[in-house]
């Protein structure tokens, strides 16, 4: 599911692990992206709602306060949210991704060729 040319503004990473929030916004950076991030499915509503609109999220599944699946539920109740393209990027198993949805799934840890191949589906920098 490409942007259908709705205004977006950079990419949006969801993860509550400093370290791999700190490494994707770089190479998203180093690439031209605009890259916001935030640390758990809470916090990216809570962007979501006040800042410009995103081509892309990367989203973590596993996280404290709201996981990526209760974030996914979310997002798709929120009409203004739901068409927002989501990439999984998580160290759960493939089987358990069925249920949310995603644009595309990444394994943990990323192969970065992969992760820019990926996000140039959805957006450009």
């Amino acid at each position: 599911m490409a942007n259908d040319g709705a205004p977006c503004s950079g990419i949006l990473v969801v993860d509550d692990d400093p370290d791999i929030r700190d490494s994707l916004k770089e190479v998203l950076e180093d690439e031209g992206y605009t890259v916001n991030s935030v640390a758990n499915g809470r916090e990216a509503l809570d962007y979501l709602r006040r800042s410009p609109r995103p081509c892309v999220i990367l989203l973590d599944l596993m996280m404290p306060v709201m996981d990526g699946w209760q974030f996914r539920q979310e997002q798709i109740r929120d009409a203004t949210l739901a068409d927002i393209p989501v990439i999984v990027v998580s160290a759960a198993g493939r089987e358990r991704l069925e249920k949310i949805h995603a644009d595309a799934y990444l394994s943990k840890p990323v192969d970065l060729d992969e992760l820019l191949g990926c996000v140039t589906q959805f957006c450009r920098p």
